[in-house]
C-alpha cells in the first residue's frame, strides 16, 4: 500500500511537471507567433539580407540560437522548435549557425519570392574564370566578421594555386580594401605572396563611409598575422585605427584612391587598367568591393551640386545647418540622429512606413519624431534640389519646399554588374541560396 502511495505521488509529480512543461511550450508558441503576426503586419517579417534557415526536423529546441544572436528577437520558439520571427532585422552575424549543437541551421540569401543577384563562386571562392576569387559583401557575406573569415580563407585557397615562374609583377591583387580585402591581403602577406591591393575610395572601403559613431562589430574576430580581437563592440574609429596598425606592422602595399575600371586576361595572366595613368598585372586577382559599388542616384534635378552627399564623414564638423536625409534604412537614420545633435534636419522616405530597422534605431527615430528632434516626412519623395531649397513630392502629389543647405542621400548602392560582367563573371538571382553550410 505504502508503495502504491509513493508510485502516486510521484506519478502526479511527474504529471504536474509534464503540464507545466506543455503549457510552457504552448505559451512560447503563442508569444512568437503573436510577434511574428506583429512583424507581417510591421513588414519585417521577410528577410532582406543573409538570414538563418532552421531545419524543423533537426531542431531540438535548446534555445542555444536565440541565447547566441546578438540582435533582439530576430529567433523565437513555436511548436517545439526554433523559427525566425523579425527575418529582415537580421543582419547575417552567423552566431546562431555556430551555436546550434545539432548543426540545423543554414545561412541563406533570397528567399521564395525575392532573388538576389550574386555572381557565381565555387567552395574555394573562386569565379567562372579561373584566377580570379570574390570574397566578402559581393559575395553575399556583409557582416565584418564573415567578411574578415571568407578574405582569409579564400587567400589560403589562392597561396596553393600560385604558379612559379609566372611572369606576373604580382602574385596577388586585390581589389577593395574593406574587411574582406584588408584578411586578404594581411593573409597573403602571411603567406609569403607579393601582393598589391588597390582600393578605390579610402581604407576601410564600406566601414569608412558609417558615421563616426556607428558600432560595426558585435562578435570577435581573427585578423591574419595581427592576432584575435576579443571585443564585442567598438567604433569605426577604433577598428580603423587597429586595421591600421596591422597594415603597418605587415608593411602591406595599399594604393587608395585607385579605380579598378577592367581585367584583362593577357599572356597567362591578367592586366587591371585604372583610372590611374599605371596599370598592373597579376598571377591572380581577389575582388573584395562591395555590393553597392556606386551610391543610387535619385535622378532629379540639382543632384549634382556640391551641397549633396551619398556618405557623412565627419557630423560633428556640421552645425546650424538646415539638412535634408533621404531614405528609411539604418545608415539614413544613424546618420539624421547624428546630425540633429547641431543641425535642423527633415527625413524624407518615399515608403509610408519603416519596416527594416534595426529595434533600436527604430525605437530612436520614433522618438525623435515625437519629441520635434527631427521632422519626418513619410510617402515623399525630392523633386528637385536648388542652392537654398528643396522640393518634395509628397503622397497627394502636394509640392513641399524645405529651405535647405545639405543634402545626404542614403538610397542604395547599384551592384557592380557591368564591371564582373565585362571581365566574364557570371550573375544570376538566387532564391534562397544556401551560402553557409555544416556540410560544405
Amino acid at each position: 500500500m505504502e508503495s502504491l502511495l509513493i508510485y502516486g505521488i510521484a506519478g502526479l509529480i511527474s504529471g504536474l511537471i509534464v503540464l507545466i512543461y506543455i503549457r510552457k511550450l504552448i505559451s512560447e508558441s503563442r508569444s512568437s507567433q503573436q510577434k511574428i503576426e506583429k512583424a507581417k503586419e510591421e513588414g519585417i517579417y521577410e528577410p532582406v539580407s543573409l538570414y538563418p534557415y532552421i531545419d524543423p526536423n533537426s531542431c531540438i529546441r535548446s534555445g542555444a540560437c536565440i541565447m547566441a544572436c546578438p540582435e533582439e528577437e530576430i529567433i523565437g520558439i513555436r511548436n517545439g522548435r526554433a523559427t525566425l520571427i523579425n527575418a529582415s532585422r537580421c543582419v547575417g552575424h552567423g552566431a546562431c549557425f555556430h551555436a546550434c549543437p545539432v548543426e540545423a541551421i543554414t545561412l541563406r540569401i533570397g528567399t521564395d519570392k525575392r532573388g538576389v543577384d550574386l555572381p557565381h563562386v565555387n567552395q574555394n571562392y573562386e569565379t567562372n574564370i579561373r584566377g580570379i576569387y570574390i570574397a566578402g559583401e559581393l559575395g553575399g557575406m556583409g557582416l565584418i566578421k564573415n567578411s574578415v573569415d571568407q578574405g582569409r580563407k579564400a587567400v589560403e585557397n589562392i597561396a596553393k594555386t600560385i604558379e612559379k615562374g609566372h611572369k606576373a609583377t604580382y602574385d596577388l591583387i586585390v581589389i577593395g580594401a574593406g574587411p574582406a580585402g584588408i584578411s586578404a591581403s594581411l593573409q597573403a602577406k602571411k603567406s609569403g605572396l607579393n601582393v598589391l591591393t588597390l582600393e578605390q575610395d579610402t581604407l576601410g572601403g564600406t566601414v569608412y563611409n558609417f558615421p563616426r559613431a556607428k558600432v560595426v562589430m558585435t562578435n570577435p574576430m581573427e585578423l591574419p598575422g595581427y592576432g584575435k580581437l576579443k571585443f564585442f563592440q567598438t567604433s569605426k574609429k577604433e577598428l580603423l585605427d587597429i586595421w591600421n596598425d596591422a597594415i603597418q606592422k605587415n608593411d602591406l602595399e595599399i594604393v587608395e584612391n585607385c579605380k579598378v575600371e577592367s581585367i584583362l586576361l593577357e599572356n597567362e595572366f591578367f592586366t587591371l587598367t585604372t583610372n590611374k595613368v599605371i596599370n598592373y598585372t597579376t598571377h591572380r586577382v581577389l575582388i573584395a568591393i562591395g555590393r553597392r559599388g556606386t551610391p543610387r542616384k535619385l535622378g532629379v534635378k540639382g543632384e549634382d551640386l556640391e551641397k549633396v552627399a551619398y556618405k557623412l564623414l565627419e557630423p560633428e564638423l556640421i552645425r546650424d545647418k538646415h539638412i535634408l536625409v533621404v531614405g528609411g534604412g539604418d545608415s539614413a537614420i544613424e546618420s539624421a540622429l547624428l546630425l540633429a545633435e547641431q543641425n535642423s534636419v527633415t527625413l524624407s522616405y518615399r515608403s509610408e512606413k519603416f519596416s527594416r530597422l534595426k529595434p533600436k534605431n527604430l525605437e530612436n527615430i520614433v522618438n525623435a519624431q515625437k519629441n520635434e528632434i527631427i521632422e519626418v516626412i513619410l510617402e515623399s519623395n525630392v523633386k528637385e534640389i536648388t542652392e537654398t531649397d528643396v522640393f518634395l513630392e509628397l503622397k497627394s502629389k502636394e509640392i513641399f519646399t524645405l529651405k535647405n543647405d545639405l543634402v545626404f542621400i542614403f538610397a542604395g548602392g547599384e551592384l557592380p554588374t557591368r564591371f564582373l560582367e565585362n571581365a566574364g563573371i557570371q550573375i544570376s538571382k538566387r532564391f534562397n541560396y544556401t551560402l553557409l553550410s555544416h556540410k560544405k
